[in-house]
């Protein structure tokens, strides 16, 4: 058993994750030690805590077009690692879910990722994933960061969520085209 395994078993056995362990459900993160890429977001939603896969939805869909990568090679090439901020679904607020445990990222990722050595980007995903790792340098929002991008470089990347439901964010925001298209130059010579 490798160590991304044996962390595995501890999260599954956390105390603060017995809830979860009684329903069945596994921590929700895809971490291999010969990644490159690493994708922190904030939490799985619902569907995919059941289905048991990061981003196995419309949203997955949309991160690999935006990344350049297909569906085998996100899933099967061992390179791209996807940590959420919170492993498991942390359940329904009046609107949308609630956040993330932000102490489980603190509790959990600089383990998990001393076992990748050769990550050369890591790609923040929404408000929550970026404050973390950003800090102060967070702008006064997530469109001011994303917008800011390339002050992150070459360890960060921020981005939007890539749910369809931010459509109208897209839409309002024409110069994110030319971010995609940054990135996905940046993860062509990554990989």
């Amino acid at each position: 058993m490798d160590n991304i395994e044996i962390i595995k078993n501890k999260i599954i056995n956390d105390s603060e994750n017995l809830q979860f362990k009684k329903q069945g459900y596994q921590p929700i993160f895809m971490a291999n030690k010969n990644a490159k890429i690493l994708i922190i977001g904030q939490a799985p939603g619902l569907k995919t805590q059941e289905k048991g896969f990061v981003f196995m939805d419309k949203s997955g869909d949309k991160l690999r077009e935006w990344l350049g990568i297909t569906y085998d090679y996100f899933y099967n090439s061992g390179e791209i690692a996807v940590l959420p901020l919170d492993f498991y679904y942390p359940g329904k607020a009046k609107t949308g879910d609630l956040p993330p445990r932000i102490e489980f990222a603190e509790k959990w990722h600089k383990s998990i990722i001393d076992e990748m050595p050769n990550i050369k980007l890591t790609i923040l995903i929404g408000t929550y994933a970026c404050k973390y790792y950003l800090g102060d340098t967070f702008r006064e929002n997530l469109t001011e960061t994303v917008r800011a991008y390339r002050a992150y470089l070459p360890k960060y990347f921020p981005l939007v969520h890539p749910s369809p439901l931010n459509f109208r964010w897209f839409n309002n925001n024409k110069w994110f085209g030319d971010v995609i298209k940054e990135l996905q130059e940046i993860v062509k010579i990554i990989i």
